[in-house]
């Protein structure tokens, strides 16, 4: 409610306008131009041309179509016989300690140390590098090697065997 007694509150003047007057102006400018421009482009004449009536309307086309369906053809086989993949030799080596001639000659028995059994500590091992090297421990196994045992030169077993990360090293059995 208002107070009768008081007088009306005055309504705030109208701020002025930021925007300098050379904006206004083009603003105002530029909507005659369009409105003058649509006049134009809707007022054109009819050039001797008739208006499309109602009656010309698409005819509705149906095709069909049917594909025959094709008889199997024969199928081809060929055969081929797969090649075997080089695998890397095995080559054991045994080392036989040469007897020593004996004056009073028992003739073969006593304390001779045969160290014939293959992987001894004699330092001989079964699979070796392309290089003609034993292996060691740590180093990367050749694809057919995967499980394969052999022994270092000192004499020690590795085993080649698949590591955390996925490849294949030789390791201490």
């Amino acid at each position: 409610m208002t107070n009768p007694y008081t007088a009306p509150i005055p309504t705030a003047p109208r701020l002025p306008d930021t925007r300098p007057l050379r904006k206004r102006v083009l603003v105002w400018v530029a909507g005659v131009a369009l409105f003058v421009a649509g006049v134009g482009i809707g007022a054109t004449g009819e050039d001797g041309q008739q208006p499309v009536g109602d009656e010309a309307r698409p005819a509705t086309t149906v095709t069909a179509t049917r594909t025959a369906d094709p008889e199997p053809a024969p199928t081809v086989t060929e055969t081929v016989k797969a090649k075997a993949k080089p695998r890397p030799t095995v080559t054991v080596t045994m080392t036989a300690a040469a007897k020593a001639a004996d004056d009073g000659g028992d003739g073969g028995g006593g304390n001779s140390s045969d160290t014939s059994s293959g992987q001894g500590s004699s330092g001989t091992c079964s699979i070796v590098s392309n290089s003609g090297n034993c292996y060691s421990a740590g180093q990367y196994c050749r694809n057919g090697d995967h499980g394969a045992t052999t022994s270092t030169a000192s004499g020690r077993t590795l085993k080649c065997a698949s590591s955390r990360s996925g490849s294949w090293r030789w390791t201490y059995n």
